[in-house]
């Protein structure tokens, strides 16, 4: 099967974000190839998203607090602070509601009523390896006539917390939106301004609000929810340049119909691209698990592998994430994984259900990658020109026993500049040895896989 694509552009430049391994160079451009822009000309392949690894811990942690009483669908936010060295957890159970606790599966099939009362707070927890975790007595909220807990904030709805590297103002380092789209400003992430109401935004914004600066725009993005005709929860889009005024909400992305649902999207920015871990929701199934989305300008968002889930529900019944899988926001990068936080529910998500803090792990640059459709003949991806400066080239792929990645440098024109000797092994930012040296301003790679999944490069 061969398929063209259509470049928008015949040459892209983006931020460094992750240098060749070896070279460690602060200039190199890295490209996912998930990134259709990039792509030429395809012959033989499928892109398909990466496979996740659970890990053995899971759940890190669970409703074992008074007022955790249903984490729902957590609405957790995970950072690993560069500056303190240690890894936050904002997240945002009910503290009024009724408990799934102790429940067999015969009494959870009655139906879920959730009290008038229903409340929703905002809690803080910390590690120091992302795995065990503690939720320390902050002492600023009481919860049943005591303060020992880990409360930040009663009321607050779907709450979207980061650490805003890009923000002067020490004041407004941490900032926060929630439901009823409202936003609010801290300088340590525990102590909060009082709420400032969103003006001009529409939406409830009952789902897990986030926000984040947009390297590409210079402009903060919300991403939200909305209700369409036919298609039931959509994912909306706001922007602004301080935090505090936004432009009216705009429809990004939603499903085909009514039946598979894009209930939150997390987003952030990597490799050049916009990602967003979308959690769809199934009305038939009454069950939730996430999916991966790509966008180059956070407006027009295009679906990797639609109906493959990133991170799957479990298939084993009350498995801790059985019924729902809804993304933290935001990954966590280290040098050997991608660390994906969620929120685990063991049942469905109107029943009667037990949450969690949990992980799933990816290859680094392993969200998404280009592997062969039919594997008795290899598989090719060409891009579109690419400007070099002189960079060694490296690859990251997963290689199988007897199989190997080829990398052919091209020309403007198409004719052959160099041949990169064949590796046959996984490999992650792996330098590309050559033939003889690119005397090229302007390049285009050709990777011939067999047996094999490339997920990205670097120039």
């Amino acid at each position: 099967m061969k398929i063209l694509f259509k470049p928008l552009l015949l040459c892209i430049s983006v931020l460094t974000l992750i240098s060749c391994k070896q070279e460690k160079k602060a200039d190199a451009t890295k490209y996912l190839l998930l990134d259709s822009r990039i792509i030429e000309e395809c012959s033989n392949v499928r892109l398909e998203v990466g496979t996740v690894k659970k890990h053995p811990a899971n759940p890190l942690f669970e409703e074992e607090k008074e007022w955790e009483m249903r984490f729902d669908n957590l609405y957790g936010n995970v950072i690993f602070d560069e500056e303190e060295k240690i890894y936050k957890c904002w997240y945002c159970p009910f503290i009024v509601d009724s408990s799934s606790t102790g429940m067999s599966l015969q009494e959870r099939n009655r139906r879920y009523r959730s009290p008038e009362n229903r409340e929703m707070a905002i809690c803080y927890a910390t590690s120091s390896d992302g795995i065990s975790w503690d939720k320390p007595e902050l002492g600023l909220v009481e919860y049943n006539g005591s303060k020992q807990n880990n409360i930040i904030w009663r009321g607050p709805h779907g709450a979207g917390i980061f650490k805003d590297l890009h923000e002067h103002d020490l004041s407004k380092r941490y900032k926060v939106i929630f439901q009823g789209m409202a936003v609010a400003f801290s300088a340590d992430g525990i102590h909060w301004s009082d709420k400032i109401k969103v003006k001009g935004v529409s939406v409830a914004g009952d789902t897990h609000n986030n926000a984040f600066w947009a390297p590409t725009l210079d402009k903060y993005v919300g991403i939200t929810r909305t209700w369409g005709k036919g298609h039931g929860r959509e994912v909306a889009r706001i922007e602004s340049d301080d935090f505090i005024n936004w432009t009216r909400e705009e429809v990004v992305l939603h499903g085909s119909d009514s039946e598979r649902q894009t209930y939150a999207m997390p987003v952030f920015y990597y490799g050049g691209v916009y990602l967003g871990l979308v959690a769809i929701y199934e009305d038939s199934s009454d069950r939730v698990w996430t999916e991966l989305t790509w966008s180059p300008d956070t407006k027009i968002w295009h679906r990797i592998d639609a109906g493959s889930p990133l991170i799957p529900c479990s298939d084993i019944e009350l498995d801790y994430d059985y019924g729902c899988v809804y993304p933290c926001a935001y990954p966590v990068f280290t040098k050997e994984e991608i660390q994906l936080y969620y929120g685990g529910s063991d049942w469905l998500h109107f029943g009667w259900r037990n949450g969690c803090l949990a992980l799933a792990s990816l290859r680094p640059d392993g969200f998404a990658g280009y592997t062969q459709e039919d594997n008795t003949q290899a598989g090719s991806i060409t891009t579109t020109a690419l400007a070099y400066n002189g960079e060694k080239v490296c690859i990251t792929a997963d290689v199988e026993k007897g199989g190997s990645v080829l990398v052919t440098v091209l020309d403007e024109q198409g004719e052959i500049l160099t041949v990169a000797k064949a590796h046959e092994n996984t490999i992650t930012d792996g330098r590309l040895v050559f033939d003889n040296k690119i005397k090229a301003e302007s390049i285009h790679l050709k990777i011939e896989i067999d047996k094999a999944k490339v997920y990205s490069f670097s120039l």
